[in-house]
């Protein structure tokens, strides 16, 4: 593979990687400050989970610039590339899968520090008015219209 060769697979390999980054960095900020109380951590732990993902998919970028594919310049280019896109979906995939474990765990560490709730906030939901011909307050289903007679719930 030629210098030229060599060169513009670093180009397209980094800017894949520095824009899937970012992405991965925005998105996961907006989803970590939601289920975070302070916005300043869920932006913290974005960031530490990004710069793992740059580095780790840098260093592979690395490795697969130096393995010979192809015989001439295109296709060796090319075959790169489709490696390196298909690393780069596993990478993405794992880190969604760590930022979710991170907000599964901030959302289980704010339901401990909040406890329970209390009886009377689950106990004050809407009642239903029933319809004319059923009984109690929780009626489990409307009146047929074409029978006027009400539906049995088994």
């Amino acid at each position: 593979m030629t210098t030229n060769a060599y060169l513009s697979f670093l180009a397209i390999g980094i800017a894949l990687v520095l824009i899937d980054g970012q992405v991965i960095y925005r998105s996961g900020r907006r989803y970590l400050e939601n289920s975070y109380g302070d916005p300043a951590a869920g932006a913290s732990m974005t960031r530490l989970v990004t710069v793992l993902f740059h580095l780790a998919t840098l260093g592979v970028l690395a490795l697969i610039s130096t393995i010979d594919m192809g015989g001439s310049d295109l296709p060796g280019v090319v075959g790169r590339i489709g490696v390196l896109l298909l690393i780069l979906a596993l990478a993405h995939a794992i880190t969604l899968g760590v930022l979710a474990r991170i907000r599964g765990e901030q959302e289980v560490e704010a339901v401990v520090q909040r406890g329970p709730r209390p009886r009377a906030e689950a106990e004050q939901q809407a009642t239903v008015t029933p319809v004319p011909g059923q009984d109690g307050h929780y009626p489990a289903a409307s009146p047929s219209l074409e029978n006027r007679s009400p539906y049995t719930a088994q």
